[in-house]
């Protein structure tokens, strides 16, 4: 590192934090994304059931060769 110029150190630091602030960046927004989809699949059991049945009912209907 002795061997570069200061000008080019400071440029290497700069890209360097930029990188850091980026990685940072998408970090934060995954995590923000996993919360709304946790926050939308909270389903309760009730709800769960029903949507079951209602699978089921549409799986074993007569006629319905899918």
């Amino acid at each position: 590192m002795k061997d570069y110029p200061m000008r080019m150190r400071r440029r290497m630091r700069w890209w360097k934090v930029l990188g850091l602030a980026g990685l940072a960046g998408v970090a934060a927004s995954g995590v923000v994304i996993a919360r709304a989809e946790r926050r939308r699949r909270a389903y309760t059991p009730e709800e769960i059931r029903a949507r079951l049945r209602d699978r089921h009912a549409e799986a074993t209907a007569p006629g319905d060769a899918g």
